[in-house]
């Protein structure tokens, strides 16, 4: 019943003020009604990422532009900078940084540079302005000494032993804006900050999945296969050499005499 009294003054209010614009959102029928003819058109490009790409990703469509909206930001530019990351959502730190130097109550970020390159004690400090009352806000020092303690550099793979000086950045610009502004990145973390934080899977775990994997690769048939009859080979019998010996002079046999004719009658 409240939907449909809320549908109702949705619709005298456009009715009454053609210039009136409907948010995409929970908050009233019209919203999300158009949070979902949004979500089609979105789950439909190839343009998005996989993750919002299908029939099977409406639902992904709907909370990114959701969340889009609260952000006052693109959806298509939400969609482009938010990963999946060993299952759990987070945004780019580009993004993040771009967020905040756009949501127009402080300048854009600043970083100093702090200790000796090439040594645990170099770091980056981020730091920025409050346009209102002109105070300089300053986050947390972030240094390579950091990284190693925390064992973000000692990962496969890490970023942070060929670009330090651009994780150092990334990492300070990131825990500035979740001190000083924590609303504009929603709880999320950044994607590099949870490939950091997440232990690295043992070599036997993933050997006990790739051996699932394939075991189920292939289709089992439960028939046995007929034995094939095996001849039985006759067991090889050796023959000794026969000596041949010389041959022996025929022997003589006395020729029989005749029987003498009887009278004639």
């Amino acid at each position: 019943m409240a939907n449909e009294v809320q549908a109702v003054k949705d619709q005298a209010m456009v009715d009454t003020d053609p210039e009136a614009m409907v948010t995409p959102g929970f908050t009233s029928l019209a919203g999300f009604t158009l949070m979902q003819r949004m979500a089609k058109v979105f789950c439909y490009s190839a343009i998005v990422p996989e993750t919002f790409r299908g029939e099977q990703n409406f639902g992904n469509c709907v909370i990114a532009i959701e969340m889009a909206t609260r952000m006052h930001v693109s959806p298509l530019m939400l969609m482009q900078n938010m990963y999946i990351v060993y299952g759990n959502p987070a945004f780019s730190s580009k993004f993040l940084i771009s967020t905040f130097n756009a949501c127009g109550r402080y300048t854009s970020i600043k970083y100093k540079e702090t200790g000796k390159k090439g040594t645990s004690s170099q770091g980056c400090v981020a730091y920025t302005t409050e346009k209102t009352t002109g105070e300089i806000i300053t986050g947390p020092e972030i240094t390579i000494g950091m990284a190693d303690a925390e064992g973000w550099s000692k990962k496969s793979g890490s970023k942070w032993k060929t670009m330090p000086e651009q994780m150092l950045r990334y990492r300070a610009a990131a825990f500035l804006i979740r001190t000083t502004a924590p609303e504009l990145s929603m709880g999320y973390q950044t994607d590099d900050e949870i490939i950091d934080i997440t232990p690295e899977q043992k070599p036997i775990n993933a050997a006990r999945r790739e051996i699932k994997e394939q075991a189920n690769a292939e289709v089992f048939d439960p028939a046995p296969a007929e034995p094939k009859a095996i001849e039985k080979q006759p067991a090889a019998v050796k023959v000794a050499p026969v000596k041949q010996e010389a041959p022996k002079e025929a022997e003589k046999v006395p020729a029989k005499k005749a029987a003498p004719a009887g009278p004639a009658f």
